[in-house]
């Protein structure tokens, strides 16, 4: 199996897939994550099951899944010290005549408010534009998520629709708005 190897740069951050030899960094990320800032941030996680065994299985299951074209994980990590800032995902929604898929992205909130996730998605954009060939990428956003509204729309992302009873969160069927950026509006 070729290894998912896709990755894009500027003078600050790095996206890529995470390695094997990433494990330190990516664990300090998360446990030197802030308290809960709001409702949609899971600040500080219990990382005790995150084992360095069972963080070369999620590298492999992240190599796995983009094989299969199912999802492609990136981890995003600041170049002049290597620390893990979070990560952007991209599902495959539909290929063929679509070449549809997913965004999804988490910054540590240690690290909010410089600027990373607005840089790191528009990498991570142009990755799958342009290495993954999808022509549509969307996000689904809670209604109240202000935060991530605002980094969608900083990406060059807009709105499209809200979508009803979108997805099952908190024991209930949750309406989500949908953002959208294709390849020729880039």
């Amino acid at each position: 199996m070729n290894r998912f190897t896709h990755q894009r740069k500027t003078n600050r951050i790095i996206v890529r897939p995470l390695e094997k030899q990433d494990y330190d960094a990516w664990l300090s990320g998360f446990t030197n994550r802030r308290i809960s800032q709001h409702v949609y941030d899971p600040g500080k996680l219990d990382m005790s099951d995150c084992t360095s065994v069972w963080f070369d299985q999620l590298v492999d299951n992240h190599q796995s899944l983009a094989h299969e074209d199912e999802a492609h994980v990136f981890a995003v990590f600041r170049l002049e010290d290597g620390i893990h800032l979070g990560m952007v995902d991209f599902s495959t929604l539909a290929r063929d005549a679509f070449q549809w898929g997913r965004v999804g992205y988490t910054i540590h909130n240690q690290h909010w408010g410089q600027g990373y996730g607005t840089e790191a998605v528009d990498l991570a954009m142009r990755i799958a534009f342009d290495d993954l060939n999808f022509q549509r990428i969307e996000a689904h956003i809670n209604l109240d998520n202000e935060a991530s509204i605002r980094l969608a729309e900083r990406v060059g992302m807009s709105y499209e629709c809200t979508r009803e009873g979108f997805i099952f969160e908190n024991e209930d069927w949750v309406d989500h708005l949908v953002y959208v950026k294709t390849k020729r509006r880039r």
